[in-house]
């Protein structure tokens, strides 16, 4: 079942991600639907944004004829920088990265297996275009590394699965996985449900979902 109109918007998938980032952390938001992550901080609540491609201090994004199209974050997208933004050479970069320096990342995925290994950079095909990048030094120098992703492929298939069968990015690295459906921690028990979205039922979440659920 495509489960995409179902559950949370996107939107509220990142604004529920915004609510529990610690005020003052250091923040890496992964290209794509991560990306709306940083428009949802809470008021009065700080979270400093970095991109791999060299810059501390993300602001908003620009207004439409506003762009420069020498400020843009690792996705190619245009930026805007923050006051007191710093702006350093890529391989600094992936030293704060490496170095374990940056506090929280937000990543998509393909699939997330229920011990957290994540697999986001190909599926395997043979077609397949390899989007190769930060994220393998991300999920192994981060400290807290959460998941956004639609719950099912547009197929039908669960993005959360027993064992993943796509190329890893890094294993047993996933902290928690924000879907359309629920908020899903990652245990050494397993998966443990936090939250479901209004009118998801805890049944039709675990038929939606390969891997084993475990409910408060």
């Amino acid at each position: 079942m495509n489960t995409d109109n179902t559950g949370w918007s996107r939107e509220e998938m990142a604004r529920i991600i915004a609510n529990d980032i610690p005020d003052g952390s250091y923040v890496n938001l992964g290209i794509g639907m991560p990306e709306l992550v940083a428009n949802y901080i809470p008021e009065g609540r700080e979270a400093v944004f970095h991109t791999e491609n060299g810059l501390l201090g993300i602001g908003p994004s620009p207004a439409a004829g506003l762009e420069d199209d020498e400020l843009i974050n690792a996705g190619k997208r245009p930026v805007t920088s923050i006051k007191g933004a710093s702006f350093f050479h890529h391989s600094d970069s992936f030293a704060m990265i490496r170095g374990g320096h940056i506090d929280v990342c937000v990543l998509g995925a393909f699939q997330v297996s229920e011990t957290g290994d994540l697999a986001n950079w190909s599926t395997g095909e043979p077609d397949a275009i390899p989007a190769v990048g930060g994220a393998m030094d991300l999920v192994e120098g981060v400290r807290t590394v959460l998941v956004i992703t639609q719950h099912n492929t547009k197929s039908g298939e669960s993005k959360i699965v027993e064992k993943c069968t796509y190329p890893l990015t890094g294993k047993g690295v996933v902290r928690r996985i924000y879907t359309n459906l629920a908020v899903i921690e990652v245990t050494i028990d397993g998966l443990r449900v936090r939250d479901i979205a209004p009118g998801v039922t805890p049944g039709f979440l675990q038929e939606n979902t390969s891997a084993a659920l475990r409910f408060s």
